[in-house]
């Protein structure tokens, strides 16, 4: 890569304030991570009341759809100036935007203008992903798992509770409301971050179109990048693929419930949130790549066991293992990428979360079609085949690396 290359390899140089992250800060950043990522998943147990208000409009059904690739741009983009300029400032900055992009989708007169929204809203989430290389870089490397684990248990604490508390409010006060409930909130993680936040910057000595370059130089650079984006990407893809249809499953003739139920269902996944923690521990005590394993296989399991019959007892144990495995593969993917390279983590994590925000796009747009073609026994098997392929990719990964992808802090 040349000059880029010896660029990228300059030793980090960051703030002696930035050297450590103190309990409350973390907290901090977990409960801004879970804020921030909750806007994505807000449209999800509303779906059908959206559509409801926009009759006649079909585009309508890929509010989800768009939110997700706007995630994934937004990562794309966006993340990695976390390695150009002051993190906090970039942090603040976005929370700031994603508030008036919240705003534009309570207003939007139109479902073509709710899908333009919704991607902003994405986009601007993306702020989430700023977060978690942030900790990862303020922690010391024998606490990295952990310090990650407990910043994902806020972002994961946003995904679950945003379901339950969004489709509460949809059901009972209408969609637009829940996007104005948004905006307050992303004003108040804009103001705990600037109180918090320690100043960070990395100096990779790249301006930005040599960072987006150097995207490609380490996707080729790092098989165990390669292999964790892929891996990921199918299990989102597996667990995005439920969350978009699990509200129009449950308003079927099986159960005839409604939004308020579908978001409740959050609460049952909410056992994530003490996996998360938990896969970070193991992971900097076992090393991260059991823990992928068996994230992978807890959700070919929870796909068997969604499929297996129409009742509430298959639901919430499916729930259970397919949060729970999800984001333990997902904790311990990270604890991989992140020591690979110390003074480019927001750009592989810009690698990694896009490809990954990429396949949840695509499970949400497949799981619609197969839900129109094939119902739920279709989608099951969507589910099962994506969990499987992640599976079988680690399965192949590990046999051509093995040791050579141990971790390195």
């Amino acid at each position: 890569m040349g000059t880029d290359g010896t660029r990228q390899a300059a030793l980090v140089k960051a703030s002696s304030s930035a050297d450590t992250i103190g309990h409350v800060a973390l907290l901090a950043m977990a409960a801004a991570g879970g804020i921030a990522v909750a806007n994505i998943y807000y449209n999800q147990p509303m779906l059908g009341l959206i559509e409801a208000d926009f009759p006649h409009q079909p585009i309508a059904a890929l509010v989800p759809t768009a939110t997700q690739i706007g995630y994934a741009l937004g990562l794309f983009f966006l993340l990695p100036l976390g390695d150009l300029v002051d993190r906090r400032l970039m942090i603040i900055g976005q929370f700031l935007l994603l508030g008036l992009a919240l705003a534009l989708a309570a207003l939007s007169p139109s479902a073509w203008g709710l899908v333009a929204a919704s991607a902003l809203v994405g986009a601007c989430s993306s702020v989430a992903q700023q977060i978690v290389p942030f900790a990862a870089s303020l922690a010391s490397p024998e606490k990295r798992g952990s310090t990650i684990g407990t910043v994902m248990a806020g972002v994961l604490s946003g995904i679950l509770f945003s379901r339950t508390l969004s489709g509460f409010v949809g059901e009972h006060a209408g969609w637009r409301e829940m996007f104005w409930i948004g905006v307050p909130l992303a004003l108040f993680a804009a103001g705990l971050m600037f109180a918090v936040l320690p100043h960070h910057r990395i100096n990779s000595g790249l301006d930005y179109p040599q960072a987006l370059r150097s995207l490609v130089y380490l996707w080729k650079r790092h098989p165990s990048l390669r292999a964790a984006t892929f891996i990921q990407a199918c299990l989102f893809a597996s667990f995005t693929a439920f969350w978009t249809i699990l509200a129009f499953y449950l308003q079927g003739p099986a159960f005839g419930l409604g939004a308020d139920v579908a978001g409740l269902f959050g609460i049952v996944g909410a056992v994530g949130i003490f996996a998360a923690p938990l896969a970070g521990r193991v992971a900097d005590r076992r090393g991260p790549h059991f823990v992928v394993w068996l994230g992978a296989g807890l959700t070919i399991i929870a796909w068997f066991i969604f499929g297996a019959g129409a009742s509430m007892a298959s639901l919430i144990i499916g729930v259970i293992l397919l949060d729970f495995g999800i984001q333990s593969a997902l904790i311990s993917n990270q604890h991989i990428i992140y020591a690979l390279d110390t003074s480019a983590r927001s750009r592989i994590n810009t690698v990694f979360m896009t490809g990954m925000f990429l396949g949840g796009a695509a499970g949400s747009a497949i799981a619609t079609l197969a839900w129109r073609e094939g119902g739920w026994l279709l989608v099951s098997l969507l589910g099962v085949v994506l969990a499987v392929s992640a599976f079988l990719v680690k399965l192949g990964h590990h046999r051509r690396h093995g040791a050579a992808s141990t971790v390195r802090h």
